[in-house]
């Protein structure tokens, strides 16, 4: 007789060597040696940066230019502006909303504007002069025609001396005599 014909006159001999077979087999399969291992970095932190401005003159005029005359040399002002957030940003001047004592000559239309990036502060007390050699022109024209204009990248911290030149054009004719005009800038960041 053979092991099949034991096994199946058997039952209960085929039923425990089925079972010693699948023990066996799990046991192969487990037994396999696995080597493991972890690391951690708990605690990650994360934080937004910030951009804000400070004006030096926030809430108040650059400059008050009066008694123009045609042709006279530029009255100027000059305000110190700051990015005193911690990130870059892209900084612009923006002329806002223009009001005319004479809307049928328009005296914004006559003033010349000349705004002038005096340079980076060296340190947080030493402003760099106006008109040291190393200034670059922002905007050159009338101040009805001045949009935004841009004042490139500020890193955090940087802080920026602005000069504004106002001047009466020489082709102001009597029109223009007594009137006046006001308009907003307003420095932006992004």
């Amino acid at each position: 007789m053979s092991r099949l014909q034991v096994l199946a006159a058997q039952p209960r001999l085929a039923l425990g060597a089925l079972v010693t077979l699948l023990l066996a087999a799990g046991a192969v399969v487990g037994s396999g040696a696995d080597f493991t291992a972890s690391s951690a970095n708990p605690s990650n932190t994360f934080a937004a940066g910030t951009l804000s401005i400070l004006n030096e003159k926030e809430g108040a005029s650059v400059l008050t230019a009066s008694n123009m005359r045609p042709g006279d040399p530029a009255q100027v002002g000059t305000v110190d502006i700051q990015n005193t957030g911690s990130l870059s940003g892209t900084f612009t001047l923006d002329r806002g909303t223009v009001t005319n004592t004479d809307t049928s000559n328009p005296l914004a239309a006559k003033l010349n504007v000349v705004v002038t990036d005096c340079g980076v502060w060296t340190n947080a007390s030493t402003a760099n002069p106006c008109g040291d050699g190393d200034d670059v022109q922002k905007y050159s024209g009338t101040l009805a025609a001045m949009g935004s204009t841009g004042l490139g990248s500020f890193a955090g911290g940087a802080k920026h001396r602005y000069r504004f030149a106002v001047s009466l054009d020489s082709t102001a004719t009597n029109a223009y005599q007594g009137d006046s005009a006001t308009a907003e800038f307003d420095f932006n960041a992004a």
